[in-house]
């Protein structure tokens, strides 16, 4: 049995509801890098619950050193504090490493980004003038594919983003296949490499790519293999089917609507298969300093692959650049980070290092509906200067 399977397989257990009470910061975890050089981080954190947000954890990684804060609450209902050791879902993040692993192959000659999605998944991009011929791995892995986003899909909102829907689909088992189709029921955003649109089908591509080049039954087994026991991240997994978080975890929590009003829901529990390669996976936030750290700073790519990770093309916000699987993001200050945020029903986190991989933070917030990450990224690469 893989590690993979060993994780998927050992006993579930999540805490129980939250409350929107204030609770200072707590501060764990190691030597302090910068001792005092926190405290604009910490007034962002407790402004985040102060805004609606439950809870609250973040870490930070410089240089030898770690520093971890929490705020808020894990659970509504006993008023549970957050932990700087919870595992969540990490969404979006899930890209940087699909992305890793595709240029690891490439780097050993096992495909090129300038081969075509055709090549590796015949028919599978076809339909409503969508066409796997044209569109090449790169342009999957920086969005410039023009491949409609199956999330954005009216009928796939309504069975797994509203309230009602949620609730009764939350288990689904779906396969990769099924979100492809729903893609494919609609138009492209535009023509192969003529503008980045940001689409999760893409990275769904980019995950049976992986498959397809290495004979993996899963994609999740090269990034255990590759990534996770290589820079032993024992707090991160690529759950297959497993609908609960390890321990320790909090509660996660959603208005399931476009507005921050109405009830709030637990929605702690969901099958993150719906995700798949776009946002699948389960950390924790020094599991994710640590990766982003090895990663720019060169523990995970040759020079060659790093580079290309890093070259990026216009994205849909002025200050950030979208490379292969990666944010070039320009803070207020001039500071340049590198990452990617991720939100999924009840969990919105964001990772970031410099480019060098010295300084690293990751953030977690266990509600969708409030609270800015932005906010506590600018805190700690731009505050108390």
């Amino acid at each position: 049995m893989n590690r993979r399977a060993r994780t998927a397989a050992l006993t579930a257990a999540t805490a129980m509801a939250l409350s929107a009470a204030l609770a200072a910061p707590a501060t764990a975890a190691g030597p302090v890098a910068a001792p005092g050089g926190h405290d604009a981080t910490k007034r962002a954190v407790r402004a985040a619950v102060a805004d609606g947000v439950p809870g609250v954890t973040v870490t930070v990684r410089q240089g030898l050193g770690t520093w971890a804060a929490t705020a808020g609450v894990g659970d509504l209902e006993t008023d549970k504090p957050r932990s700087a050791r919870d595992h969540y879902r990490i969404a979006s993040i899930t890209k940087t490493f699909v992305a890793t692993v595709v240029l690891q192959l490439e780097a050993e000659g096992e495909l090129s980004l300038d081969d075509t999605v055709e090549e590796w998944l015949p028919g599978a991009v076809r339909g409503n003038g969508h066409d796997g011929r044209r569109i090449t791995i790169r342009q999957l892995l920086n969005h410039t594919s023009g491949i409609f986003d199956y999330l954005r899909d009216s009928g796939f909102q309504q069975k797994y983003m509203t309230a009602d829907g949620f609730m009764k689909h939350r288990f689904d088992q779906t396969e990769p296949e099924d979100l492809l189709a729903i893609a494919m029921r609609n138009e492209p955003y535009s023509k192969p490499g003529e503008k980045f649109t940001y689409s999760n089908t893409n990275y769904i591509l980019a995950a049976r790519v992986i498959e397809k080049a290495t004979g993996s039954d899963d994609y999740g087994d090269e990034i255990d293999r590759r990534i996770i026991e290589p820079l032993h991240l024992t707090s991160t997994s690529v759950p297959t089917t497993r609908v609960t978080l390890p321990r320790p975890s909090s509660r996660a929590y959603s208005k399931l609507a476009e507005t921050d009003t109405g009830p709030t829901y637990d929605v702690t529990e969901l099958n993150p298969r719906l995700a798949y390669g776009s946002g699948q996976m389960v950390s924790s936030s020094a599991d994710l300093t640590r990766f982003y750290s090895a990663l720019l700073g060169g523990g995970l790519l040759p020079p060659e692959q790093l580079k290309k990770m890093r070259t990026t093309v216009e994205s849909s916000r002025e200050t950030n650049r979208y490379g292969l699987g990666l944010v070039d993001r320009k803070l207020g200050c001039g500071v340049h980070v590198w990452g990617h945020d991720g939100g999924i029903s009840g969990s919105n986190s964001d990772a970031v290092t410099t480019k060098n991989g010295r300084h690293s933070l990751a953030v977690n917030f266990n509600g969708d509906w409030s609270g800015s990450t932005d906010a506590i990224i600018e805190a700690e690469f731009c505050g108390d200067r």
